[in-house]
């Protein structure tokens, strides 16, 4: 959804409706409906839905709670001795009054952004269309205010909330009712039942869990709301706005739920490039990778390295098993974080869970949307591997692929080019895989970087991996390897970073793959490497041959040309002295950068760069396609000599 207008809320604004807020907190009534108080009649006394149903202690008419009121009942059920209240149910109480008075604001500025507040005015004279449209209006309006209260909350208490909410998320049994009648009772009811399970015993056994408590509420809430918003009418007020409160990060985008997948940084194993043997073209991506991320502006929300064509939202890792994958993600992961800490920058490591694939339909797509909506933070920087992702990112078209599966690519494909797709050039997504033959087609156009994962391929590669085996014992046992070492190397000299991508490629002037030799080299007698339509003709013969390649391959190439024209290494002190580079605006960084990248070019010949990525580029789709046909004539292979091989011992049996 494109929302194309910002509004402020201003701070002065919520001041003024603070004390009506403030009086829900204080007190309620709220008339349970039957539905909600005939719920869950037949269980168990202790049932939780029971004793909730049973709220209203005086039989019947409107029951009076105060939310304020509870909190300090369980101060002094928890915390006796304490004479102040503590800190998690006091940011408990404040979150809660700040969420509703900003609900209210954004009830008030729907009530004028709708006409509503002109109908409430003349609700005499209304006659049964206007009747209509204003009660329409008023549920539009209190679900709206209870979305934005809701939110709030999580905006101010996510982060505080324990990491794992199973536990108290078990113990919940959903809101009985959510009305939307009015905004008045549309808090008043949210607020009820939010505080008859504040005062269950079995809910709340620590100060955390009011915490916890308050979060999982609000979530639920949430999700009601979510769930009824397509019987809401009059919402183009809604959907086409953001909100951003002044001074915070604080922002409502019509019924946008960032929360859905507000992430933690997950743990990894710290590694340095220098320990991982070989792999010098994943290294040197890998570290290029990192100085751009890093080169993104916080203010801006733009990153330089996107306007000189050098960042790529997606990139692909492969190679065989064994060469060095995960250790990869941990460098690159380890790299980025101490330079994030070194910076003052918030970072984000944010793998994708094994657990994606849902036997539940649509189970699938929800989770993959949580995963991937925290990438369109601007406030953070994100690095989000697929290790093994011919897993989850599987050849939709192929055998038995779950629904799973094909969910999980839809929505990837969605958010990372489409309506959906934002890129501020602050997160990376990273496929790693052993097959990237068996990768979706659709998902392999996306890549927009690649880099082989091949490790150790030379004498002193070969040496170095042992060494870094031996020299443990070494260390702990002087004396005990009793062997020699080599006589003109010194162990890791060559595991260094390389200086940019020339001193890696041993470039073939020419394809290796067969097929595109020929194509390349019938190409080659109508027209020179250095005319356009040199390429014009190479890429529609390469079509005909591979009828998947497509303008979006081209586009790759493209980027992977820019790529090389930005291979340049950021100045050493700019890393030990911030405030020469990454502390100053995004107009000064792109000035400077572009400076490195003319000096760089001095050195380079497009038209031979350009030759040599098409070349990469080609050689690379062709080995995708070939293995993957290869793979499936070597399974039928095997299928008929295990089928002549049984036939045969079956003919030896009779």
């Amino acid at each position: 959804m494109e929302h194309n207008s910002t509004f402020p809320i201003k701070q002065n604004e919520l001041d003024m409706l603070r004390d009506e807020a403030t009086s829900y907190i204080k007190s309620i009534q709220w008339e349970q409906g039957q539905r909600a108080k005939n719920k869950d009649k037949d269980a168990k006394d202790e049932s939780i839905l029971l004793y909730l149903s049973r709220a209203s202690g005086n039989g019947g008419g409107a029951d009076v709670t105060s939310v304020s009121k509870t909190i300090l009942e369980l101060k002094k059920r928890l915390l006796p001795e304490s004479i102040a209240i503590p800190l998690h149910l006091n940011q408990t109480l404040y979150a809660v009054q700040e969420g509703i008075t900003l609900g209210i604001w954004i009830k008030d500025s729907f009530y004028d952004s709708s006409g509503l507040s002109r109908l409430v005015e003349n609700k005499p004279a209304l006659d049964n269309s206007g009747k209509r449209e204003y009660e329409s209006k008023m549920q539009t309006s209190t679900a709206f205010m209870l979305f934005a209260t809701a939110y709030k909350v999580l905006h101010d208490l996510k982060r505080v909330a324990s990491d794992d909410l199973s536990v108290m998320k078990n113990k919940f049994a959903g809101i009985p009712e959510v009305s939307l009648m009015t905004p008045l009772k549309g808090v008043s009811c949210a607020l009820f039942y939010y505080d008859k399970y504040l005062g269950h015993p079995e809910i709340i056994k620590t100060d955390q869990d009011v915490i916890d408590f308050t979060v999982v509420y609000f979530e639920a809430l949430i999700a009601e709301i979510q769930m009824r918003k397509g019987s809401l009418e009059y919402i183009e007020t809604i959907a086409d706005r953001t909100y951003k409160l002044e001074h915070s990060e604080f922002a409502v985008s019509g019924w946008d739920n960032v929360f859905q997948g507000t992430a933690k940084s997950v743990e990894f194993n710290n590694i340095r490039f220098e320990q991982i043997v070989g792999n010098r073209d994943a290294k040197h991506f890998a570290r290029r990778l990192t100085e751009r991320m890093l080169s993104y502006d916080f203010e801006a929300k733009k990153n330089p390295f996107q306007e000189l064509g050098g960042f790529m939202p997606v990139f692909m890792g492969y190679g065989i098993p064994g060469t060095g994958k995960s250790m990869l993600i941990a460098a690159i992961a380890t790299r980025l974080k101490e330079h994030s800490d070194n910076l003052d920058i918030p970072f984000l490591f944010h793998p994708m869970p094994d657990t994606l694939i849902s036997t539940f339909q649509g189970g699938s797509a929800e989770k993959m949307v949580d995963w991937m909506k925290p990438m369109q933070d601007p406030s953070k920087l994100i690095f989000a591997p697929i290790d093994d992702a011919e897993n989850n990112l599987q050849e939709r078209t192929a055998q038995g692929v779950s629904a799973g599966v094909k969910e999980v690519i839809g929505v990837f494909l969605r958010y990372t080019e489409g309506a959906y797709a934002v890129n501020y050039g602050n997160s990376a997504i990273g496929l790693f895989t052993n097959l990237p033959e068996m990768l979706d087609k659709a998902v392999i156009s996306r890549v927009q970087g690649r880099f082989k994962i091949d490790g150790a391929q030379t004498e002193h590669d070969f040496l170095d991996q042992d060494h870094l085996w031996w020299r443990k014992l070494d260390a702990t046992m002087p004396d005990f390897v009793n062997m020699h070492g080599p006589e003109n190397y010194s162990y890791l000299q060559d595991q260094g970073l390389a200086k940019n991508m020339g001193e890696i490629f041993n470039v073939s002037d020419k394809p290796t793959e067969e097929r595109v030799l020929d194509v390349y080299d019938k190409i080659e007698k109508q027209y020179k490497s250095t005319d356009h339509l040199f390429y014009a003709n190479l890429y529609k013969e390469i079509q005909r041959i591979f009828p998947f390649f497509s303008s979006r391959d081209v586009r790759n190439i493209q980027s992977a040309v820019s790529l090389r024209l930005t291979d340049f290494d950021l100045e050493e002190d700019w890393f030990s002295n911030p405030e020469i580079y990454f502390k100053k605006d995004y107009d000064t960084k792109f000035n400077m950068l572009q400076e490195l990248m003319r000096g760089n070019m001095n050195g380079l010949d497009f038209s031979e760069i350009r030759r040599q990525e098409v070349v990469r580029y080609l050689d690379n789709v062709a080995t995708i396609a070939d293995t993957d046909f290869k793979r499936k004539v070597d399974a039928r292979i095997n299928q008929l000599n295990v089928e002549t091989e049984a036939r045969e011992q079956f003919g030896e049996r009779d």
